[in-house]
């Protein structure tokens, strides 16, 4: 799908890779991009509107609803990724609530659009979905549910004709990962590599050299292949 004269929704989109994809959304000619934040955010270009939305408040999900007619993209990119080691559930309940429940949370509120528009979602997920970084379990364990998610509502959704995507990040540069020595790539690299990814209609998406090292693997494998199989299940009225 390209976002061409598209309208945008990003949710996480003051700084980092929502930022990055906020500006790659521009360049590559969305009508309208909603940005979404905690916080007040202003931007240079009149297509950008920002919304306060906290993916965790129903009341922000809601008025970001109201206040949008139209929605072709929907990108659940808002997360947070704690240094833990799983001694403290709390922690671990509130990265389900960001990375998990405010994903459902938000896509639920805007099918109506999406389905009008047979449109797109794209889900934010991890290489450490498919694999925990015991450095991050909570985040880890989140994403691989996302996954799981992310999964389900392809299938549901199918049949309503909107298109939902998984984006397997690797390490990219933002605060979540300043404390890791590792190679990363930027957030202008993976922005554009998550819109080359729904422009080609990945449905799993790798779009930086760590992920793609992974992508023919997954991509091939009895896992993708399990992914489909279930998929078929669905009944035809399930969306």
């Amino acid at each position: 799908m390209s976002t061409a004269n598209k309208t945008v929704l990003i949710t996480g989109a003051s700084r980092g890779i929502g930022r990055a994809l906020v500006e790659q959304a521009l360049r590559r000619g969305a009508k309208r991009v909603y940005a979404g934040t905690r916080g007040p955010m202003a931007h240079a270009d009149e297509r950008v509107i920002p919304v306060i939305l906290d993916v965790t408040s129903a009341t922000d999900i809601q008025r970001a609803v109201t206040s949008i007619d139209h929605l072709d993209v929907l990108v659940n990119n808002a997360g947070v990724a704690p240094y833990d080691d799983l001694s403290n559930p709390d922690i671990l309940e509130r990265t389900f609530a960001v990375n998990l429940f405010g994903v459902l949370n938000v896509t639920r509120a805007f099918l109506p659009l999406l389905k009008r528009s047979r449109g797109a979602v794209v889900n934010h997920l991890s290489i450490v979905a498919l694999a925990a970084l015991p450095l991050i379990p909570a985040y880890s364990i989140s994403k691989a549910a996302a996954l799981n998610l992310t999964q389900s509502l392809r299938a549901l959704l199918a049949g309503d004709g909107v298109k939902v995507y998984g984006v397997l990040l690797g390490p990219v540069d933002t605060d979540m990962n300043r404390g890791l020595n590792i190679p990363k790539a930027t957030t202008e690299s993976a922005a554009r590599g998550i819109f080359d990814g729904l422009e080609h209609d990945e449905e799993d998406i790798f779009p930086d050299p760590t992920s793609q090292s992974l992508a023919d693997g997954w991509r091939n494998g009895a896992a993708k292949a399990l992914e489909r199989q279930f998929a078929a299940f669905v009944p035809g009225d399930a969306a």
